[in-house]
């Protein structure tokens, strides 16, 4: 479990108390960070939270009367305004105008025709026969192709003034009718409006004329129906001279469709001064809904001047005093990380993301609470800090949006304090990969709860309580891929280290772990039967036992230096201080403390894990060597050469750390290591650092050492466990063995 740490304790590393404080320079800062939050928070959320008027949930019982103070109107949503529009819009009949010099320019055109034709067919050929091609020409000339069959037949004069007599008659009869081309009507249904002048008259679409009832009807005004090559002719020149005495007026319909879409009324409601929106006991529809947001939203417009800063001003303030008790809660609960100004960053940065989805949530056509990501925050600070603390975030933020105007009467504080306290409780310890399914898992369940409890409540159906679930659902999958994903860059903004990252530097496979293990294995076997001790010490009182034995695992990184002059690594009689005075043989014995923190920082090892290098020893006396120069040259004169450079222990895991390295070591020397010596070496270790004040910092027990002391016998007692002598006959090794 994360570490605890609790009012009086000390700063690791420092061994400054984590309750001081240094007054305005101290509390400065981070009393500017809670305004610049709340600050956010206002402009996220520019109403104020204060409202004369409550809000009520769409078939909740409304607790109250509520009258409307002034009059007011509830406009329509966009979307609805222009559907409506579209609607009264498609419903304009389309206005068709007559033409009355359509028939004029049919006849002049017909007119240049036949008289160019006539003029063609005066002039003979060569052979003295009509002149097809002068005829064909003459007719390309005024826009008409015709076959030679064609010119020839136009060539003789009674066929060429009777098919032009009909064609006249065709268009002076229904010309002025009023014939539309075939095409403007494929679209048109229903009635459309003719417009003749200054008159106008409404006409179902069907019952106007059009090009092909023109060439129906042009049947009985046939010249020569009995010809082919005739009635080819009267079809083309019907074809290539009509003109629609009716053309839709696109602009006239335009312009009657934008004068129906104007005409729409923008608003849904309009509410009367003293009138009734709501009543006591009665159950609040959408109307009432409806009416009740847009009272909400016109009051706070109505507001402006002085009166406009001091609404500002006090939103500001009721977000910042909702903030100032996380703040108080953290300063009394975890002073740490009220001291820690980049925990506190990371407390903002977090809580602003919350408040960014919120605020985008409330632009949504409905109000979605579940949407809102609380347990995101909650994820970030139960794992990276611990679940109580996450707990209290969880539900200050929940307070803190549900307070916001635009969710007020929401179901918000409730949905987010349950899902919330769920994430902070779900992610109490993540050291599987699968502990991500987990969490999703429960804070869906949460939601899918709050939904059930409001639903029931409300008495919403079955769809609604299903689609809140689901809402509820998606946002515990978001928050939680969030939060793993921002997980790294939080540890690295915090300096705080996650069971997760424990857990990369436990593996063996780590370059400074292989290395120790290669050129130091005696200290490399001494690290590992040590990190078993830790691990069991740790567990024993509640402390985090992962964080205990990786740090055990790189306390004594710093002998790669020197291996050979650490008595674990050295060959049977050979020994390198013998050549040495105590002086350089204390200096390299404590040099490995100073040494293993350079190689810490080369190979970025966290920090929590750099604390066991350098309190491991505390500012013990390296009692070999200053006996040792007692002897050769009496009383140093600084002792301060023959002691390590410390600091003392600061947490119960590099304490409990510094305990095993002793007790490992002395229990290597008993020769019949007994469980009854085993505790008596156990106890007199214990009992040694605490008459040298090793442990005054750390914050262990009596109790808790006691505790120690028991997971300590127990793991030595069973590493030094009897074992029975096989026959030498069988290929065993017995007591009696012995090398030739």
């Amino acid at each position: 479990m994360p570490r605890r740490w609790m009012p009086g304790e000390r700063e690791p590393g420092t061994g400054a108390s984590l309750d001081r404080t240094d007054g305005l320079t101290f509390h400065g800062p981070r009393v500017a960070l809670l305004l610049l939050v709340a600050a956010i928070t206002y402009l996220l959320f520019p109403a104020s939270p204060a409202v004369d008027t409550p809000i009520f949930e769409v078939g909740s019982v409304a607790t109250e009367n509520v009258i409307a103070p002034f009059a007011f109107t509830v406009p329509k949503t966009p979307e609805e305004l222009g559907r409506e529009q579209e609607e009264l819009a498609r419903s304009a009949k389309p206005i068709f105008r007559f033409r009355g010099d359509a028939l004029d320019s049919v006849r002049v055109r017909l007119d240049r025709l036949m008289t160019g034709v006539e003029n063609a067919a005066a002039t003979p050929d060569a052979r003295r026969r009509p002149n097809a091609a002068a005829i064909q020409r003459a007719a390309t000339s005024a826009g008409v192709t015709l076959t030679t069959a064609e010119a020839e037949y136009l060539a003789s004069a009674g066929r060429r003034r009777a098919m032009a007599d009909g064609v006249r008659r065709v268009f002076a009869r229904w010309l002025p009718a009023g014939v539309a081309a075939s095409s403007a009507l494929d679209d048109v249904h229903g009635e459309v409006i003719v417009q003749r002048g200054a008159q106008e008259r409404s006409v179902l679409a069907d019952s106007l004329m059009t090009f092909s009832g023109l060439l129906a009807r042009s049947r009985a005004q046939h010249p020569d129906p009995n010809s082919s090559v005739g009635d080819a002719l009267y079809i083309k020149l019907l074809s290539a001279f009509f003109e629609p005495s009716l053309a839709l007026d696109r602009v006239a319909t335009e312009r009657r469709r934008q004068e129906l879409r104007a005409s729409v009324d923008v608003n849904r409601y309009t509410v009367r001064d003293g009138e009734k929106i709501v009543g006591e006991h009665e159950v609040v529809g959408k109307a009432e809904y409806d009416k009740l947001r847009a009272l909400h939203n016109a009051m706070q417009q109505r507001t402006e001047g002085q009166q406009a800063v001091g609404r500002t001003a006090g939103a500001v303030m009721y977000d910042a005093l909702v903030l100032a008790i996380f703040a108080v809660a953290i300063l009394l609960f975890r002073p740490q990380l009220y001291r820690a100004i980049r925990s506190l960053v990371l407390f903002a940065m977090v809580f602003v993301m919350v408040l960014v989805a919120g605020a985008a949530a409330a632009h949504a056509p409905s109000v979605y609470p579940e949407l809102i990501p609380v347990a995101f925050a909650a994820i970030i600070c139960s794992v990276l800090f611990d679940p109580r603390i996450s707990m209290i975030a969880a539900m200050i933020l929940a307070v803190l949006v549900g307070g916001q105007s635009v969710y007020r009467g929401t179901n918000a504080l409730f949905m987010n304090l349950v899902g919330g306290a769920a994430a902070a409780l779900s992610v109490r310890v993540i050291r599987r990969r699968d502990q991500a399914y987990y969490s999703m898992l429960i804070i869906a369940v949460a939601y899918l709860l709050s939904a059930v409890v409001i639903g029931l409540t409300l008495g919403w159906h079955a769809g609604a309580i299903g689609w809140s679930a689901v809402r509820g659902m998606g946002n515990a999958v978001v928050s939680v891929m969030l939060a793993m994903f921002l997980l790294p860059l939080a540890e690295r903004l915090t300096g705080t280290t996650t069971d997760l990252t424990l857990l990369e530097y436990s593996d063996l496979n780590h370059p400074l772990l292989k290395r120790l293990m290669v050129e130091a294995p005696g200290t490399y076997a001494h690290t590992i039967a040590m990190a078993n001790l830790v691990e069991a010490g740790c567990n024993a009182i509640g402390a985090n036992g992962l964080l205990g034995r990786v740090g055990t695992y790189y306390h004594d990184i710093g002998k790669l230096k020197k291996p050979q002059y650490f008595v674990e690594n050295q060959p049977k009689g050979r020994n390198p201080h013998d050549k040495l005075k105590p002086t350089m043989s204390a200096g390299i014995i404590r040099n490995h403390v100073r040494e293993g923190l350079e190689l810490a920082d080369e190979n970025h090892l966290p920090k929590a894990i750099s604390a066991f290098i350098s309190q491991h020893h505390g500012t013990a006396l390296i009692s070999y060597f200053l006996e040792k120069a007692r002897e050769r040259d009496g009383p140093p004169g600084n002792t301060a050469e023959f002691s390590y450079p410390g600091p003392i222990p600061q947490t119960a895991e590099t304490a409990v750390c510094m305990l095993a390295d002793g007790v490992e070591a002395a229990a290597r020397v008993l020769h019949e290591p007994t469980p009854e010596k085993i505790r008596e070496v156990v106890d007199h270790i214990v009992r040694q650092r605490m008459e040298q004040g090793q442990l005054r910092d750390a914050p262990l027990t009596l109790k808790q050492l006691d505790q120690v002391k028991e997971a300590f016998a127990r793991v030595l007692i069973g590493q030094h466990h009897n074992r029975i002598d096989y026959p030498a006959a069988s290929g065993g090794v017995g007591a009696e063995f012995a090398t030739t």
